[in-house]
């Protein structure tokens, strides 16, 4: 069975792999500085040629690749641009075309001799911090402003100008520990905390840790989703796949000094909570109702992680910075209950919603989907209500017609992927039969994967919903469902990731070796639509396009610099459907265009939008106190309402919904204009 997610795999690495200027402390260097083991050369020179051989891109690892096996390690390591000096970039310049001759020979000593100079960077920083700015007083009333993302800005050229760097950037963290009502003393006392921990989590690093960081490097410059698992990352990698989660239920990375939430996990606490949401930042974990809220700003990933997971049923509370209101905003606290992530609650779920058009009420059905999912086990087994996302939809399918609905919105927002088999067989509920994806392997061979049911089980109107989160096998089913005219799809472009890979485990090609091996993720295969174009990096483009604060160049694939290009191959032959018209479209499209100018709410969630947009785009943050209370206070001020209600005559419990739903409140009046398009 072939499986299809976009974040699963990624964010584990970002949480449990990548080491980054945050996760940095201070540390003696004699108990510090990694030893090189001969069995990593070995991998190295495996994992090389495996990728020249059987990666989809089919490089070469030459001096081109390997200059970009030098930044993205570069970048790795001090992706801030706050330890190395732009002297120690030009002395590893020696090294940008070497690497992939080093590879071939087995030698990995460059990048330890690369982290060796990052640790004399870090010592001398954490001395600047703990024995000279804490040592002084912070003055807020200057008009000076911090830059928090750097990814793109020059390597400090001088001991002065890295100084005056930190100056900034610790004095933006006092800031905000004042803003928040800490006293001088305790504002010093915590930052001393903060990099004290820092410094105890420095010392746990491995040479493993190292090595994979390096491999890391090598493998994403093939593409973003080829990874290089060390042994200890591959044991809790199984263990994360095979076992239930327990805790808030979201993916979490980290994001300059602050724990930023990438995904929320279908069915888990902090998806039915509604309280925290993804791109909001994590800045201090409390245990219980009544225990000490820890601060958590620079702290590694992995940490942060251990904090926030628990036993079932206790209680954790978390100091966010939310999104909409961004990094001035005030710091909110909300309390969450752990539990198991069961696959029961990753299952689709449905509800009626009743709308009012003119004299005629509408009933819709609203199937939200947050995965492709499989029971494969319980299929095994024999169990005759094994969970299939199809078998599901299917018997709601048949309710809601019982229940007279009228039309049907399934919303497939934030789904990541799943299972390829299971997006092919719910597509086709919705046609007759034919073709649904064409499948592209590293040797250029093509394989077009059918629904061959010839069973048409919903022939009413349909709207899909989709945005930026939606991915892979969602990209598949959408993408189905526009080609041949089945249904409108409505939201933001979607994701774009149109890969698959596979995992091989090192020893398998090494054999006996006196030290455990790591195991290495590739991509094997690309997807493309029925009519020729791939899903990758575009992603799947939305007939009626809504307001969207996130930018695919910052939150899509193609955020990822090696990320596969988009391109298209012949179309296969499938049949349109009559149900979608290009005057169709036109008309919602132009009814929409109105509704922008003449309704209240949706005008009032462009503005949000928009605001949310420039917030995400902020590239500096005032240091002077009282010009940050007052952006403090303003955020406040422009959050939303609690909720908001359709347009409409006759409104009833039924069709409330969250203020922050106003993509599926377009979509059911989208659907209700179909619905007068059929009768008229």
């Amino acid at each position: 069975m072939t499986v299809l997610r976009m974040t699963t795999v990624k964010y584990f690495l970002l949480a449990f792999v990548l080491f980054i200027v945050t996760a940095s402390a201070y540390a003696h260097p004699a108990d510090t500085i990694p030893e090189v083991r001969p069995v990593y050369g070995k991998q190295a020179k495996a994992v090389g040629q495996l990728l020249e051989n059987y990666h989809y891109r089919r490089l070469k690892i030459n001096d081109s690749l390997s200059s970009a096996i030098l930044d993205a390690y570069l970048n790795a390591l001090d992706n801030g641009r706050m330890y190395f000096r732009q002297s120690d970039i030009r002395q590893f310049d020696k090294y940008r075309y070497q690497l992939d001759d080093r590879l071939r020979q087995e030698n990995v000593d460059a990048a330890f001799e690369i982290y060796h100079v990052y640790l004399k960077r870090f010592y001398e920083r954490m001395d600047f911090v703990l024995n000279d700015l804490l040592k002084h007083p912070f003055d807020f009333s200057a008009h000076e402003y911090y830059e928090p993302n750097r990814e793109k800005a020059s390597w400090p050229a001088t001991q002065e100008e890295q100084n005056r760097l930190w100056t900034l950037y610790i004095k933006n963290q006092a800031l905000s520990l004042k803003l928040a009502g800490k006293a001088p003393e305790e504002i010093h006392e915590t930052l001393r905390s903060r990099f004290e921990r820092l410094i105890k989590s420095f010392k746990q690093v491995k040479p493993d840790d190292v090595f994979g960081y390096y491999m890391n490097a090598v493998t994403e410059s093939f593409d973003p989703h080829t990874n290089f698992f060390t042994p200890r990352v591959a044991e809790l990698f199984k263990q994360s796949i095979s076992q239930s989660l327990e805790g808030i239920g979201a993916r979490l990375q980290t994001d300059n000094d602050h724990t930023k939430v990438v995904e929320i996990v279908p069915g888990g606490p902090a998806d039915k909570s509604k309280l925290i949401h993804v791109n909001d930042r994590i800045i201090g974990v409390g245990q219980g109702d009544t225990g000490e809220m820890v601060d958590v700003i620079g702290w590694r990933i992995d940490d942060v992680v251990k904090l926030i997971k628990g036993p079932k049923g206790t209680r954790v509370r978390l100091l966010i910075l939310p999104a909409e209101t961004g990094l001035n905003g005030p710091p909110v606290t909300i309390t969450l209950v752990r539990d198991k992530i069961k696959l029961e609650d990753q299952t689709a779920r449905k509800q009626v919603v009743e709308y009012s058009q003119g004299p005629r009420p509408l009933k819709v059905g609203v199937i939200t989907l947050p995965s492709f999912y499989f029971d494969y086990d319980a299929y095994q087994k024999g169990d005759p209500n094994y969970n299939s996302t199809t078998r599901d939809i299917r018997r709601m399918i048949a309710e809601f017609k019982q229940e007279g609905v009228n039309g049907l919105v399934i919303d497939l927002r934030n789904n990541g992927g799943g299972s390829l088999q299971e997006a092919i067989s719910l597509t086709g509920l919705f046609i007759a039969e034919g073709p649904v994806v064409q499948v592209r392997n590293f040797m250029n061979r093509t394989d077009v994967l059918n629904d061959d049911d010839p069973a048409l089980i919903y022939d009413g109107p349909l709207v899909v919903l989709i945005n930026r989160f939606s991915a892979s096998a969602s990209e598949i089913f959408a993408g189905a469902i526009q080609d041949y005219r089945r249904g409108v799809i409505v939201g933001e472009s979607s994701y774009g990731k149109g890969t698959v890979q596979t995992v091989l485990e090192l020893d398998r090609v090494l054999g006996r070796t006196p030290e455990p091996v790591g195991s290495l993720k590739y991509t094997i295969q690309k997807f493309y639509r029925i009519n020729g174009s791939s899903t990758q990096f575009k992603g799947v483009t939305p007939d009626i396009e809504l307001p969207s604060a996130l930018e695919a160049e910052q939150f899509g694939e193609r955020s990822n610099p090696s990320a596969l290009p988009w391109d298209e191959i012949r179309g296969t032959f499938y049949q349109r459907t009559p149900y979608v018209t290009d005057r169709l479209l036109h008309a919602l499209r132009k009814s929409y265009e109105a509704r922008l100018q003449t309704d209240a709410q949706l005008k009032k969630f462009v503005a949000e939008v928009e605001e949310t947009r420039a917030r995400l785009k902020e590239e500096k943050i005032s240091l002077n106190e009282a010009e940050r209370r007052k952006q403090m206070e303003e955020a406040q001020q422009k959050r939303l309402p609690a909720d908001v209600k359709l347009p409409g005559e006759g409104a009833s419990p039924g069709n409330t919904f969250n203020a922050d739903d106003e993509y599926l409140r377009q979509g059911i009046i989208i659907l209700s204009e179909m619905l007068a398009a059929r009768v008229g």
